[in-house]
């Protein structure tokens, strides 16, 4: 009997409870839904799934349908072609993927048909680690002691390249991924091939990954992972990583757990609190603090272009522009730099963000701009207030990251400060004073 395999945010074979699940009692039927929420991710995320999804259709000889419409429609009509009785699918803990899992559940259920969830993105699900009370926690260190105490399993095997059934498909996908390259380009693509983005994690493990505690921070040096892309799409997973961690000493590895463990918090935190996506968990400001009216507009379109004045600023919102990426340190300072030296509300930047990541990540995305704007859950305090000018000095002394991104730097061509940043710093701590003395303390 053919059971259905509703690829989600795990396009891989190896490390794939859901996939193992469905090839139990024989071949499996996979599809992806490309839905009207993918019709809406920017170009280069649709660019990059789609060749995500053809390496997967290589990778098992074909079979791999891709359907337009809604998840419960097209799973369900997959569903009864291959007269599947069963659908396997990875659980998610997002609101929209709540959303398409329950609604896909119902439908099959209606016609006597079962979605199984096996699974998850993270290394331990939303919701699963509690205190003894069943309460949530609220402050990052004691969740990850929690979080390391609840564990994880081990990588699951390998899933077997051959056992799929043949699925017709009614997208196109060089088609899709030629047109949203040229509605949205990159200087550069990033890798899309599983058995790619593996090697290149093992290649980091014997390599870079001993330095990560020392040099994470610096953009100008190439120490980072590398993972985030593969793991918003689903091309490795958290245990895969987390594995490979475990068996080496030092700082390194466990800086990185401490990093997958802020992903596991931040998934928590939205899935418990669904409003997060859109509003603030804590009132840091009043609401006549933000800059308004066309001052906000043309504040927004020099920070969003790259020419704000502030040469790390400016760099990292074209890497961002270029590549779809950006070091996790520069982004804490762009996002500061927006809503602390700017007054710009987080979620401007967010839905920025939403647009212009390649490796966007709804509730990283969300849950990061809120700890950077200081409203989030064990968020950076509002006092927290990045400096450009001192960060660029400690973390690319020698201004290989700022040359690389800001030609122009040196030259007349580079626009002057748009703002003074220890005033707008003043304006920010004063607006967070009357907050809190409007708060009774």
């Amino acid at each position: 009997m053919t059971t259905v395999w509703w690829v989600r945010r795990d396009a891989r074979l190896a490390d794939n409870p859901a996939l193992l699940a469905a090839q139990e009692d024989g071949p499996a039927a996979a599809v992806f839904v490309w839905n009207r929420g993918v019709h809406l991710w920017s170009g280069r995320r649709r660019a990059h799934l789609a060749r995500v999804l053809w390496s997967l259709k290589e990778d098992i000889g074909g079979a791999l349908g891709v359907r337009r419409g809604e998840a419960a429609d097209a799973v369900l009509a997959i569903a009864r072609e291959h007269d599947a009785r069963v659908v396997v699918a990875a659980r998610e803990g997002s609101p929209a993927g709540i959303g398409a899992q329950d609604a896909v559940a119902s439908a099959l259920a209606a016609d006597g048909r079962e979605l199984r969830l096996v699974g998850t993105p993270y290394a331990v699900a939303p919701g699963r680690v509690r205190k003894s009370d069943g309460s949530e926690y609220r402050v990052f260190t004691p969740f990850s002691h929690a979080w390391r105490e609840h564990g994880w399993p081990s990588p699951a095997a390998h899933a077997d390249p051959e056992a799929f059934v043949p699925v017709e498909s009614d997208v196109d996908l060089d088609e899709r991924a030629a047109h949203a390259d040229a509605e949205d380009p990159l200087t550069a693509r990033h890798e899309f091939r599983e058995e790619r983005v593996r090697e290149a994690w093992e290649g980091y493990v014997d390599g870079p990954l001993a330095r990560y505690a020392e040099e994470r921070d610096r953009p100008d040096l190439d120490s980072t992972s590398h993972l985030s892309v593969p793991l918003a799409y689903g091309q490795i997973h958290p245990r895969t990583v987390l594995a490979a961690t475990a068996a080496m000493p030092g700082e390194g590895p466990r800086k990185l757990e401490a990093e997958l463990a802020w992903r596991d918090f931040h998934a928590d935190v939205l899935f418990r609190h669904p409003r997060a996506q859109r509003e603030s968990l804590t009132t840091v400001l009043p609401d006549d603090s933000w800059t308004t009216g066309r001052d906000a507009d043309q504040a927004f379109m020099a920070w969003r272009d790259g020419r704000t004045g502030f040469p790390l600023v400016d760099a990292g919102m074209r890497e961002l522009a270029a590549t779809g990426t950006m070091h996790n340190r520069v982004r804490m300072v762009v996002a500061s730099f927006l809503v602390k030296d700017l007054h710009l509300p987080w979620q401007r930047g967010a839905d920025h963000f939403r647009r212009a990541l390649l490796d966007y990540d709804h509730a990283q995305n969300q849950l990061n701009w809120q700890w950077v704007a200081g409203t989030g859950r064990d968020a950076a305090p509002f006092f927290r207030i990045f400096n450009p000018a001192a960060q660029a000095s400690r973390y690319d002394p020698e201004r290989r990251y700022i040359e690389r991104w800001v030609a122009e730097v040196d030259t007349p061509a580079y626009p002057a400060p748009m703002v003074d940043h220890a005033a707008e710093r003043a304006a920010a701590l004063a607006d967070h004073k009357r907050a809190r003395a409007g708060a009774g303390g």
